[in-house]
């Protein structure tokens, strides 16, 4: 009997890449700007996955849910971010090598995030990835971002694998989420962008991982 194909599929701030400076220095060009001091990358870090939402709440201490202010600041970061994108952003330690055993065992493998596709899109293009993924799908792709499981099975669609053969990899609660609703293995990476303030104990992910090296021993030959 032939074995089914499989996959594996990661976020990809804080999970692949670590995009944290770049998102950093243009929150921390917008706050020059308005006259505000600067955020340091240690406040920075642990929200970057949450992106410009997470970033203007940082900065400016101001939510969605004060739109007037919110848009605003918000268009002005991303298009700051557009510019330097791949400034100081890299592959996390020991990616490259893993991706490499991927492909190297028959394996499929693609990325999910939440980042819009017309910063997705450019990122990975300027990624020093080894393989190119077999499939890119960004938080608009499908019309709704994780936790919805749209963008998993449209993932697994593309590769042509299903969902239970498919192993998610991601530092945040929605990625957990977004994997187990469609029956994904799915791995927390402890290295990623995690706030003091999070419980990923509490996250349900099948597996944890401190390396993505780490994922080989969990990857059948």
């Amino acid at each position: 009997m032939t074995e089914p194909a499989r996959a594996v599929l990661f976020d990809l701030d804080g999970t692949l890449a670590d995009t944290a400076l770049d998102l950093g220095a243009a929150l921390n060009l917008l706050l020059a700007e308005e006259g505000m001091p600067p955020q340091p990358y240690q406040a920075i870090r642990p929200i970057a996955s949450h992106g410009a939402r997470g970033l203007i709440g940082l900065g400016f201490g101001i939510t969605p849910q004060q739109p007037d202010q919110f848009t605003a600041l918000r268009d002005r970061f991303l298009a700051h971010y557009a510019l330097h994108l791949a400034d100081s952003t890299v592959l996390f330690d020991g990616v490259s090598p893993l991706i490499e055993a991927i492909v190297q065992r028959g394996w499929r493998w693609g990325i999910v995030t939440n980042k819009p596709a017309r910063f997705t899109d450019p990122l990975v293009a300027r990624l020093p990835l080894p393989f190119t993924p077999g499939v890119v799908v960004s938080g608009d792709t499908v019309g709704v971002p994780k936790p919805d499981p749209k963008p998993m099975y449209h993932a697994a669609e593309a590769l042509g694998v299903d969902p239970a053969h498919c192993i998610y990899v991601g530092d945040a609660e929605r990625d957990i989420e977004a994997g187990r609703r469609v029956g994904m293995t799915t791995v927390l990476a402890s290295y990623g962008y995690i706030a003091d303030s999070d419980q990923p104990d509490t996250w349900g992910a099948d597996l944890t991982i401190s390396h993505p090296l780490d994922l080989l021993a969990h990857l059948p030959a």
